[in-house]
C-alpha cells in the first residue's frame, strides 16, 4: 500500500455529471425520489457500472445495494463504504450519491492498479436515506442496524397510500437478502458537509468524529376561533399570538444553547386559516439539536416552561415528542485512519460534528464507523444549488482510497 495511489477524478467527475441526469430538474437539481422510477435508473446504471468492474451486486428484501470487490482473506470480516442515491424534492446533485460513487470509484482505482487488500471491501448504497418519500428518514439502515423491524419498514407508505414494499416490487429491487447487519471491520461514509464551515475556512477535509442528538415535538396551541371584527382584543384567545410568543422562546432556547445549539420551528398549519376570523388553533413542529445529552435535556425542560407560560393566554397546550435521537460518538480507531489518510495526502483537515442525520449514524450502533466530509459551496445542500467543486470531490475521495487501504489491509 502506498499514499501515492490517486483515484482517476475525471472518471468520478463524469460519473456525478451522469447520474446527475436521473431525475433533473430545470433548476439544475434533481427530484430522485426513494424507489421511484428516477432512482430505479440510477440503480440500473449504479449496478451495470459495478458489474462492468467485475463486482458482485447483492440487493436485500430492503433495495439496500451491496457491491463487493475481493480481499485475499475472505475469513475476515470486510470494510463497508457508502451512501445512498435518493435526494429530496427538487434536491441538489451531491447529496449522498458523491459518497455512493466516489466509493465506486475507489474500488475501480485499486483494479486499475491491481491493488489487492486483505479484507473485502463492500459498497453500500441504502434505501430511503432522506424519508421524504417514506418517513422516516435513514429507514433501510435502521432496519439493517437493527433499529427499525422489516415489517414496519416495508409498511411505510408515501402520500399516495404506495407501502414501501409495493414500491420495492414495481421498480424490481425486492431482494432475497435478508437485510440484517453482518460482521464489519470498519464503516466509512463520504458526504457533503452540508454546513459552510470547510469552504469559509479553505479546509479539505472534515474528520466527523461525532453526531448531534435531535428531538421533534408535535405541538397544538388550542385558542378559540372568532370574528376578527366583532372580537375585542382583550377578550381573544388567539392561538397565532400565542404561536408568535412559542417561535421566540425557541429561537432563544437555541441561542442559548452555544454554538452547537440548534432550535428550529420548520412547520405550521394555522386553522381556520381565514383572514377575517382570530386564529383558533395551531399545530407545528419544535426540533432541537446538540451533541450533548444533558443539553438536549435542557432544552426540552425550557421547552416545557415556554408552553406553560403560554397557558397564561388562556390557551390549551398539547406537545408530544415523537422523535428522539441521541448524540453519538464515532469510533475512535476509523477516526484515527481518517486523520492518518488526510495527512500522508498532504491535505488539511478539522474534527468536526454532524448536525444532520446519515446513515452511518445508525450503522455506528453496530460497526465501528466514522464519516468525511467535504465543503460544499456557500453549505447551500437540500437545494437545486447545491454545488461542489471537481478539486473538493477529487480530495475527497483520494481521502476515502488511503482510509480504505489502510482498514482492508490490517489483519
Amino acid at each position: 500500500m502506498t499514499t501515492a495511489v490517486r483515484i482517476d477524478a475525471s472518471r468520478l467527475w463524469q460519473t456525478l455529471q451522469t447520474f446527475a441526469t436521473f431525475g433533473a430538474t430545470p433548476g439544475g437539481g434533481v427530484t430522485r425520489l426513494a424507489l421511484s422510477e428516477e432512482d430505479k435508473q440510477g440503480r440500473d446504471t449504479l449496478r451495470a457500472w459495478a458489474q462492468q468492474a467485475g463486482f458482485h451486486c447483492e440487493v436485500d428484501e430492503l433495495g439496500n445495494m451491496f457491491m463487493r470487490r475481493p480481499g485475499l482473506r475472505p475469513d475476515l470480516a470486510p470494510v463497508m463504504v457508502g451512501s445512498h442515491a435518493d435526494s429530496q424534492p427538487l434536491g441538489g446533485n451531491y447529496d449522498g450519491i458523491y459518497g455512493v460513487l466516489a466509493g465506486l470509484e475507489v474500488l475501480r482505482t485499486l483494479n486499475d492498479r491491481h491493488i489487492q487488500t486483505e479484507r473485502d471491501i463492500l459498497l453500500v448504497n441504502w434505501t430511503n436515506e432522506e424519508g421524504a418519500r417514506f418517513a422516516p428518514a435513514m429507514l433501510a439502515s435502521g432496519v439493517w442496524a437493527g433499529v427499525f423491524s422489516r415489517d414496519y419498514a416495508l409498511g411505510r407508505q408515501d402520500r399516495h397510500g404506495i407501502s414501501v414494499g409495493e414500491a420495492l416490487h414495481h421498480i424490481g429491487y425486492a431482494g432475497e437478502r435478508a437485510a440484517r447487519a453482518q460482521p464489519l471491520h470498519a464503516c466509512y461514509e463520504l458526504h457533503i458537509e452540508q454546513g459552510p464551515i470547510l469552504e469559509a475556512e479553505g479546509i479539505n477535509a472534515g474528520v466527523v468524529h461525532a453526531a448531534m442528538g435531535q428531538r421533534w415535538f408535535d405541538i397544538t396551541i388550542e385558542g378559540f376561533a372568532a370574528h376578527a371584527g366583532t372580537t375585542p382584543m382583550n377578550l381573544r384567545r388567539d392561538a397565532l399570538c400565542g404561536f408568535a410568543e412559542l417561535v421566540l422562546a425557541v429561537e432563544k432556547i437555541g441561542k442559548q444553547a452555544g454554538d452547537d445549539g440548534r432550535a428550529t420551528v420548520g412547520m405550521a398549519q394555522i386553522t381556520p386559516g381565514s383572514r377575517n376570523v382570530v386564529p383558533g388553533a395551531v399545530f407545528c413542529s419544535v426540533e432541537f439539536r446538540h451533541p450533548e445529552l444533558q443539553v438536549l435535556n435542557e432544552m426540552e425542560a425550557q421547552l416545557a416552561q415556554a408552553l406553560d407560560t403560554l397557558r397564561q393566554r388562556n390557551l390549551r397546550l398539547l406537545s408530544e415528542k415523537i422523535f428522539d435521537y441521541p448524540p453519538l460518538n464515532f469510533d475512535a480507531g476509523c477516526i484515527r485512519r481518517i486523520e492518518k489518510a488526510v495527512h500522508s495526502l498532504g491535505y488539511t483537515q478539522r474534527r468536526m460534528v454532524s448536525g444532520a442525520g446519515h446513515d452511518a449514524c445508525y450503522i455506528n450502533r453496530v460497526a465501528p464507523t466514522a464519516m468525511i466530509f467535504i465543503p460544499c459551496v456557500k453549505g447551500i445542500s437540500h437545494n437545486e444549488e447545491e454545488r461542489i467543486s471537481p478539486q473538493w470531490a477529487e480530495g475527497g475521495a483520494n481521502v476515502l482510497l488511503a482510509t480504505l487501504l489502510l482498514a482492508a489491509n490490517e489483519s
